[in-house]
């Protein structure tokens, strides 16, 4: 009893030296909340005074920060093995995913692969005495679905015309070219199956629903095929195609190799073109070409390998974009240069910054409601945040094929309760993470702008 008083007497002590260390100005909560953790501390053998904390979650005792602000959803979504007939067969290289809400999420994936139970390491002697395959089963992927998934040349610089005619696999036996679209619930449980559009589908890319467009129509860019399809929300109807469907370009009605979409609030919306096309490409919000800007960046020394041309305005594979709706300002993921450039709305060159080393690669770029810029990295397996003007904020995440590990980010979405889903084009899945209880706002992904529709 005695201890118990002492160290309530401790708490009241530390919350009143807290208030008058702030100046009489921190909010009282947050003051109770630093004299218990530092009572606390004190209980269990500590110091008087709790270290800060730069945890996601204020306070938190063991652990690490392991997935961030956030917690897996194991076993989210459900494997395509239970749909009947499709016992043998597994999601295929996760591209696309998009959040219309928590209850309707769309993933967007070439094709299915074939589910194979991954076996025990074994020695191989006949490589070295001292290997083993697969390298720590459970752990290490044995299989990189974007590989194995059709087509070939997904590359950049690769030509879209030569992926099947590539494609050493064989369907039906290595792979299935079906449930390229599919729709699913919280739980991850399938309720739309988009299957009336599958043989439309040569390389599906990314997915998307404008956050200004109230009738909340389906966009989804195919590279291989240099368009962009638009869909009644229901998916019963395709009501326009940008691009020339198999006729690559780079002009007014071509694309070569599109990628990502970004939208401003009056509908002007942004094509990140592409993979091959080096270029952004501005329409007005009925899909009538405005403009674009940027140049090939060639490479310096022999002419065909790395390091790159990168002078402002000069891209090597424009694989990620978003916009501030305030300031319209556009943000360019130029890839393989890795870097972002900004522009203004017009193609005006404003500033940009490095993402780092290697093995650093982002491979997609999300701007929620917060304006705060993420980036998923390929090399690092990482989501990581930027502010508008390229200071390092945060960056979370790790390498594996479990819950919450991640190989291969491709497209980033969020819906209005802050769930976070990625698309894996490498581990071959969707993703969900849930915010931890008692998150920092500050180490969470911002809610995308809803505007038109809730």
């Amino acid at each position: 009893m005695r201890k118990r008083i002492a160290v309530l007497g401790t708490a009241a002590l530390g919350f009143i030296a807290i208030f008058l260390l702030d100046g009489g100005t921190a909010p009282p909560a947050q003051a109770q909340a630093q004299a218990q953790a530092q009572a606390q501390a004190q209980a269990q053998g500590g110091s008087a005074r709790a270290p800060a904390s730069v945890a996601a979650v204020a306070g938190q005792i063991g652990g690490q920060d392991i997935f961030g602000a956030y917690e897996p959803v194991a076993n989210w979504p459900q494997d395509l093995a239970e749909l009947p007939g499709h016992e043998k067969w597994t999601w295929g290289s996760a591209e696309g995913v998009f959040a219309e809400s928590p209850d309707r999420v769309f993933i967007f994936q070439r094709g299915e692969l074939p589910k194979i139970p991954a076996p025990r390491p074994r020695r191989t002697p006949e490589f070295g005495p001292s290997l083993a395959f697969p390298v720590g089963a459970g752990r290490v992927p044995m299989r990189n679905a974007t590989t194995a998934s059709p087509p070939a040349n997904g590359g950049t610089g690769q030509i879209a015309e030569d992926g099947l005619r590539l494609y050493t696999g064989k369907f039906g036996v290595d792979a299935q070219w079906e449930h390229n679209l599919v729709v699913v619930n919280a739980q991850g449980k399938i309720i739309e199956e988009w299957t009336q559009w599958d043989s439309m589908w040569q390389r599906p890319h990314s997915i998307y629903i404008s956050p200004y467009d109230p009738e909340k129509h389906v966009w989804a860019i195919d590279d291989h095929k240099h368009a962009i399809y638009k869909f009644t929300n229901d998916g019963k109807k395709l009501v326009q195609t940008i691009g020339t469907p198999g006729v690559l370009g780079a002009d007014a009605t071509h694309f070569h190799r599109p990628t990502f979409l970004a939208w401003l609030p009056d509908g002007t919306f942004f094509v990140a073109d592409g993979y091959n096309g080096t270029r952004v490409a501005k329409f007005d919000k009925d899909g009538k070409f405005l403009l674009d800007w940027g140049q090939k960046g060639v490479a310096v020394g022999n002419g065909t390998s790395p390091p790159w041309d990168t002078r402002p305005g000069y891209f090597n594979n424009v694989h990620g974009i978003a916009v501030n709706p305030d300031t319209r300002r556009v943000f360019v993921n130029d890839r393989s240069n890795k870097r972002i450039q900004v522009f203004d709305e017009n193609g005006k060159y404003l500033y940009e910054w490095s993402i780092g080393p290697e093995p650093a690669q982002i491979y997609t770029i999300y701007m929620g409601a917060d304006h705060a810029l993420w980036g998923g990295d390929y090399g690092t397996s990482k989501m990581v945040k930027w502010d508008e003007q390229g200071h390092f904020m945060y960056a979370w995440g790790t390498y594996g094929i479990y819950p919450g590990g991640m190989w291969g980010v491709h497209q980033i979405s969020v819906d209005q309760e802050g769930n976070v889903y990625v698309a894996e084009v490498n581990n071959g899945r969707a993703q969900k993470f849930r915010p931890r209880p008692g998150a920092n706002p500050a180490f969470l992904v911002g809610k995308p702008v809803y505007s038109a529709w809730k």
